[in-house]
């Protein structure tokens, strides 16, 4: 009886790590979502305000690009280009 007691304490042991573990993950995953949502709102105006060209406009794309590095992502539909020369 007692060596069944260890088998499950120790298998809600893993269970809990498991799940546990993942949580930072999933916080880091919103804040990334969070953070590249407001940059591109932030591009947005800035090019309705000032331009496609605008340096405005460039600094917010800058900054764009510099979350989705932070965060490991890319948009494939805004790095086509890149797939031409292949």
């Amino acid at each position: 009886m007692t060596r069944y007691i260890k088998i499950l304490c120790v298998a809600l042991l893993t269970v809990v790590g498991l799940v546990g573990s993942s949580l930072p993950a999933r916080a880091d995953d919103h804040r990334c979502e969070r953070d590249i949502h407001k940059a591109e709102n932030n591009l947005r105006v800035a090019i309705e305000k000032h331009g496609e060209h605008s340096r405005q406009a460039e600094k917010r794309r800058h900054e764009l690009e510099d979350v989705r590095h932070r965060c490991n992502w890319h948009d494939d539909h805004d790095h086509d280009h890149d797939h031409d020369h292949h």
